[in-house]
């Protein structure tokens, strides 16, 4: 008899044996991973420092890019999902309205060189009260806020938590309702404890190399990748994993951000909106979110841009600076905050 089980004996320990080995390969392969995603994030950043300034808000620090000056109206541009605070100097419009008033493009939490700590949930209510903060540090009075894509969220929640601290929103590129979003699928298991660290650390910045090129095509579509943009926003910092941290959860927080501020956004109506979007944009339905904002907003103006996509911003910068303008010079008189709803 024990003839007969030292074979399933030797099976059972071979079988185990296989099984650590592999074991130990994905750690190795995975501390290895590790190691070069650390690599390249510190090499990424000493290859593109922080061109602005800091400032502390909301128990967090800011990085900003600031220029112009004038006693006009200032303006504050707010980047969308993955990018940066550059994205805006890269497309022209930062440079365009800085002729004419003063101009603040900030690095929301977790992106460029922002902070984002975790002892809160990044929601777009939760980014505005710290940039309400910021506006009360920096001086500005008031300013225009200006979102593109994902900063459209954040640029709304200021409008209706903190309608005092602005005179007005444009809107570029804009995701307002919930929609079934393959994205967020994609993208939010990054954003788990545990298991989002381990990935952001290890596989994801490796993939993101492959499929990053693609995703940015798409951004653009039907216009080519400009170089600027390239140049600017570099797919490396937009791989280190304190970013693709901040880019999952955003993807996750997305849909439940629109849906819990949809029902308020009649509130807007107090202040002068311009809503501008590319006609052929393949990240966000343009008919069920800008022009159905526009419809729930009818005071609001309306631009929508043949030919171009998602960055609408880098295809037509002059268009979305003389939006800006137009809001700029609808003044209008401090409103009163909303009650918070029951």
């Amino acid at each position: 008899m024990s003839h007969n089980a030292t074979p399933a004996l030797r099976g059972r320990s071979g079988a185990a044996k296989r099984v650590a080995a592999i074991l130990l390969g994905s750690a190795a392969a995975l501390g290895a991973a590790a190691l070069q995603a650390q690599a390249d994030a510190r090499r990424a950043e000493r290859e593109h420092p922080p061109r602005g300034r800091f400032l502390a808000a909301g128990g967090i620090r800011l990085h900003y890019l600031e220029a112009g000056h004038g006693d006009a109206s200032p303006v504050v541009l707010l980047h969308g999902n993955s990018v940066s605070a550059e994205d805006w100097v890269a497309s022209g419009v930062f440079g365009r309205v800085a002729g004419r008033r003063r101009v603040i493009a900030l690095d929301r939490p977790g992106f460029g060189y922002s902070d984002r700590p975790r002892d809160r949930a990044w929601t777009p209510a939760a980014q505005a009260a710290v940039l309400a903060e910021a506006f009360a540090r920096l001086g500005l009075e008031r300013p225009v806020v200006v979102g593109q894509s994902w900063g459209t969220l954040v640029a709304m929640a200021l409008g209706l938590a903190h309608p005092r601290a602005v005179s007005g929103l444009v809107l570029a590129a804009g995701y307002y309702y919930p929609t079934a979003r393959a994205d967020v699928v994609a993208f939010s298991p990054a954003a788990l404890p545990l298991f989002g660290d381990i990935l952001r650390h290890t596989l994801a910045p490796l993939t993101g190399r492959l499929i990053a090129p693609r995703m940015i095509r798409r951004m653009f579509a039907p216009m080519p990748v400009p170089p600027a943009f390239t140049e600017a926003v570099p797919v490396p910092m937009m791989l280190r994993p304190s970013q693709l941290r901040a880019a999952s959860e955003e993807a996750a927080l997305m849909i439940p951000g629109v849906r819990a501020a949809a029902p308020r956004y009649p509130e807007l109506r107090r202040l002068p909106v311009a809503i501008v979007a590319g006609a052929e944009d393949r990240i966000v339905d343009v008919g069920r979110h800008s022009l159905r904002l526009h419809d729930e907003l009818p005071d609001s103006e309306l631009t929508l841009v043949p030919g171009m996509g998602h960055m609408v911003h880098h295809g037509a910068p002059g268009l979305v600076a003389a939006a800006i303008e137009r809001i700029a010079a609808a003044t209008v008189a401090p409103v009163p905050a909303f009650p918070a709803p029951v």
